[in-house]
């Protein structure tokens, strides 16, 4: 069994914490939503480091809906892993976000994939993100920001991971970010 972090043991406030936010959005102005995403997220004092090309990508789960745009960012911020997660949610709320279909359509999707190297299970709060390493749509963009990037449970880089993916739902390249 991995061991769980205590984040309120470990959390240092005098120093910016790595993290990598997965974006997502089928509504609206797709494009538009992300970037929104990114800049209310900026506001926060999430500072963005390095940002992915934007994909389309084929819906999972839930099929019966419109493609989607996805982006993975790695930033730094001085939050708290559950601090992130009610910023993440604060922006997807400010995006027009709605929960009434599980995995079905939205404005704005924000998750936590990885902060730091910390396991962390809690009511609501799982990082690893449980399903990070079982979808393209994910991996894709993470590997183009950060193939070495090794996951905290599985002990293997992300490039290994989306080699070894099943998920064939299709990832396509949208627009190249800089």
């Amino acid at each position: 069994m991995e061991p769980v972090n205590d984040e309120t043991q470990a959390f240092s406030p005098s120093r910016p914490h790595r993290t990598f936010l997965s974006l997502g959005s089928n509504l609206g102005s797709r494009e538009h939503n992300l970037e929104q995403g990114v800049q209310f997220l900026t506001e926060a004092g999430i500072q963005i480091i390095r940002a992915s090309s934007i994909y389309s990508t084929e819906p999972v789960d839930f099929q019966d809906q419109s493609w989607f745009l996805n982006q993975i960012v790695l930033a730094a911020t001085e939050l708290k892993p559950v601090d992130l997660l009610e910023e993440c949610l604060r922006v997807e709320s400010l995006l027009g976000r709605h929960r009434t279909i599980s995995k079905g359509p939205r404005s704005l999707d924000l998750d936590i994939l990885l902060y730091e190297d910390w396991v962390i299970r809690e009511t609501g709060l799982t990082i690893p993100h449980p399903r990070l390493h079982l979808r393209r749509f994910v991996l894709v963009p993470l590997v183009e920001i950060e193939p070495q990037l090794v996951h905290p449970l599985l002990h293997e880089p992300v490039a290994w991971l989306l080699e070894r993916c099943q998920d064939r739902a299709q990832v396509v390249l949208f627009k190249k970010v800089c």
